[in-house]
């Protein structure tokens, strides 16, 4: 694995807790974790909970605009945790990272469970009408911010992003057991079918809401019910690998 040094300005504990599950999540476009909080909340019933922000957001960083820069970075965050984590879980441009960044831990060790919250592999499927509402969706935010720096920095590092996006194609196949949430879109069996060819192990559940809907209170319950059938999953498996190394001995 070839990271660079660890910079853990960008390591954010979400919880501390003992347990069989170790959980990353990954920043998306524009780079903050808030809209994870939720999400955070649920993975914490089963072990301890990091993030990664992006660069670009406080004062004297410089934005990513590059997939595998990103990686490579994360990389040496990842080496910074108390335990290396076995679920990486991403939304639209962190599920993105989340997948190349799991492919890069597997090269040298167990691959790492990935959830895919609405993700795509590539600009050509993300379609118009989402890089509409992510611009759409950029301004909103920064103009809560008002006019000062904190705007300049966050216009700045959402933009920088979605060239990130825009720049990459998901190439890399997953050896590990993933799971895409997809919502719904006139592209969301385009989308699926380009994961099922880079996936071994992929599971499908479909949200119906846009992809901006996705952390609403109105459809949380359903995301947060795919992700507990998906943590069941990897939970069976933990067993039935403990039972098999145990009979073998």
């Amino acid at each position: 694995m070839d990271a660079l040094a660890p910079d853990t300005r960008l390591l954010v504990p979400l919880a501390r807790r003992p347990g069989p599950l170790d959980s990353l999540l990954i920043h998306p476009a524009g780079g903050g974790l808030a809209q994870y909080l939720g999400v955070a909340s649920r993975l914490a019933r089963h072990g301890g909970v990091h993030g990664i922000r992006a660069d670009g957001l406080l004062a004297g960083e410089e934005p990513d605009d590059s997939v595998p820069e990103m990686t490579r970075r994360y990389l040496g965050l990842v080496a910074g945790l108390p335990r290396r984590p076995n679920l990486l879980v991403g939304w639209s441009l962190g599920g993105v990272i989340a997948w190349e960044l799991a492919a890069r831990l597997a090269e040298d060790g167990p691959a790492p469970a990935v959830v895919l919250i609405d993700s795509f592999t590539e600009r050509e499927t993300v379609g118009d009408a989402v890089r509409a509402d992510l611009a759409a969706a950029v301004e909103r935010s920064v103009s809560d911010l008002g006019g000062g720096r904190d705007a300049a920095r966050a216009r700045a590092t959402a933009l920088a992003h979605i060239r990130a996006s825009a720049g990459h194609r998901t190439e890399v196949r997953g050896t590990g057991l993933a799971l895409l949430i997809a919502c719904a879109s006139a592209h969301r069996a385009q989308q699926v079918d380009r994961w099922q060819r880079l996936a071994d192990r992929l599971a499908v559940r479909r949200i119906e809401c846009g992809h901006f809907e996705v952390f609403e209170p109105a459809h949380r319950s359903v995301l947060l019910g795919h992700l507990d059938e998906f943590l069941g999953r990897l939970a069976f498996l933990d067993r039935l690998t403990t039972a098999a190394q145990e009979y073998a001995r």
